[in-house]
């Protein structure tokens, strides 16, 4: 039986989530898991798989991994209790054999959480409405051989619980794309840059790329393949760790308060 899983980490103590040797990631602690729990032989003949990669220090809400089992009722039961304590499945679906979390996958979001409250709001609004269509990306991205034209469908700043939220939403992205949207947008709020800027950049792509800003204040948030996910309960001891750890960090205690949704008092 082929399932798909959500699953949510905080990206502090990950080299990112794509499998490197001689490194912990996301994918070589789940891949450890599933092992232990004998949900499989080998990864590559379960067809284990995710949506995307993350970098170094980002976290996710809405990450989604596939993999085929002989004992999905152990999966389901027990995946959360072998996985560590910063990782965690929020959902499950059984999904077709042919599924694959990458390529079935039509919308990506992510929100990039601004901590300055004293950045121009109105600035925000007009720079991040000009990321809206299709443009090419090559001064917002790390590109490399990969075609730099990507379509926004969504990209606005709201006001959640003392904090700015750059949220866009897109079937597909670049290398620290978002980073460097959020880097931007953050010149726009201190009148480092205008508005205008932005929309110059997307129409003259050569050129110097914008930095990107740091990766502790971004979380994939969700990826849509039109599954609808049966919900897998927090353990106890991930909640507890959570909760030491977040410590008073204001930023990292907000993330993670939204990867885990309510019922964590942090």
């Amino acid at each position: 039986m082929k399932l798909a899983f959500r699953v949510a980490y905080v990206g502090d103590h990950f080299c990112g989530s794509q499998m490197q040797p001689g490194v912990r990631t996301v994918e070589g602690e789940f891949i450890a898991a599933c092992t232990r729990l004998d949900l499989f032989d080998d990864w590559r003949s379960a067809g284990f798989s995710c949506s995307g990669r993350t970098d170094r220090g980002v976290s996710a809400r809405g990450q989604v991994c596939a993999l085929c089992t002989d004992h999905p009722e152990r999966a389901v039961a027990v995946l959360n209790l072998q996985l560590p304590p910063d990782c965690w499945c929020s959902g499950w679906a059984e999904v077709p054999a042919t599924f694959h979390p990458r390529y079935d996958a039509s919308e990506r979001t992510y929100r990039y959480y601004l901590q300055d409250g004293s950045l121009d709001e109105p600035a925000l609004d007009e720079a991040a409405a000009a990321f809206v269509g299709t443009h090419d990306f090559s001064r917002f991205a790390r590109v490399g051989d990969r075609n730099p034209i990507r379509t926004i469908r969504s990209a606005q700043c709201f006001r959640e619980g003392g904090f700015l939220v750059f949220e866009v939403r897109g079937e597909s992205f670049l290398w620290n794309m978002v980073r460097c949207m959020a880097w931007a947008l953050i010149a726009c709020g201190k009148a480092e840059m205008a508005p205008a800027d932005v929309v110059s950049l997307l129409d003259h792509p050569r050129g110097d790329r914008m930095p990107a800003a740091p990766p502790e204040g971004l979380v994939l948030w969700d990826v849509d393949c039109g599954i609808t996910f049966r919900p897998m309960a927090l353990d106890p001891r991930t909640k507890a760790h959570l909760e030491d750890q977040v410590g008073g960090w204001v930023l990292r205690k907000k993330i993670v308060g939204e990867l885990c949704g309510p019922g964590l008092d942090l």
